[in-house]
C-alpha cells in the first residue's frame, strides 16, 4: 500500500482511483484477484507504476547489508 499512496501524494492517481485500487486490493487474496480489477482502474494503476518507474526498482540487485 505505501506505493499506492505515494501514486496519490504525486498526483498519479486522483483520490477516488486510490480508494477505489486499495478497496479492491485489500479483498482480493491472490494476486489473479488483484488483475481482475475493473479496466480504468486497472489502466490508471499501470500507468502510475510506469510513471514511478516501477519496474527499474524490481531489476535493481538488492542493496548489501552489513
Amino acid at each position: 500500500m505505501q506505493t499506492l499512496d505515494e501514486m496519490l501524494s504525486r498526483r498519479l492517481l486522483s483520490p477516488g482511483q486510490h480508494g477505489d485500487i486499495a478497496a479492491w486490493i485489500a479483498h482480493a487474496k491472490t494476486p489473479e484477484a488483484i488483475r481482475r480489477m475493473p479496466a480504468p482502474l486497472w489502466r490508471a494503476f499501470e500507468l502510475a507504476s510506469v510513471l514511478m518507474d516501477v519496474d527499474a526498482d524490481l531489476t535493481q540487485p538488492p542493496a548489501l547489508c552489513e
